[in-house]
């Protein structure tokens, strides 16, 4: 009889805010895979609003429902390096990357193409954001939370709430 391996995928992002968009692509992500590693991109030339840590707890509060209710296993890491050495690292054989709009596909198929080059045994997977959360993107919702907007329709009510206190201090 054939082993099973478990299909990892690897879903990159600064995640600077978690918001529903990403929710939308980590979940139609658990239900092709049996784990998810979610990676947080570290870059020391950014100035994220969020530290990774921050970043990792928002992601495991927020996620944790998505695991439970597709039954699969969602693991949260940060990476400084290529995409494709956290997949190898992680045992992903695919790269997750979610699209909204035909610019997104133009980009996400120039970086799909440089990491086969470097990892034919990665297969990226394009995931179409639902119709609802198309529009949204992190720094958007950073914007308008900066300021003093309404973000409740474009994140989980815990990011909501951390966001309101990052931007209330100031």
């Amino acid at each position: 009889m054939p082993r099973t391996i478990p299909r990892t995928a690897l879903y990159t992002g600064s995640f600077d805010p978690v918001t529903n968009g990403h929710l939308d692509v980590i979940a139609q992500g658990a239900r092709l895979v049996d784990r998810l590693v979610l990676a947080i991109g570290v870059h020391p030339g950014k100035t994220p609003l969020f530290s990774a840590d921050e970043k990792a707890e928002m992601l495991r509060e927020v996620c944790e429902p998505v695991s439970q209710r597709e039954g699969t296993e969602i693991a949260i890491i940060t990476f400084a390096d290529l995409a494709v050495q956290a997949a190898r690292r992680e045992g992903a054989g695919f790269i997750l990357r979610g699209l909204r709009d035909g610019t997104d596909l133009d980009y996400e198929m120039q970086m799909a193409g440089m990491n086969v080059t470097m990892a034919p045994e990665i297969q990226t997977v394009f995931l179409p954001a639902s119709i609802g959360v198309r529009h949204i993107t992190a720094t958007l919702v950073r914007q308008i939370a900066q300021l003093g907007g309404d973000i409740a329709p474009f994140a989980p009510p815990a990011v909501v709430s951390r966001l309101q206190a990052k931007f209330s201090r100031g």
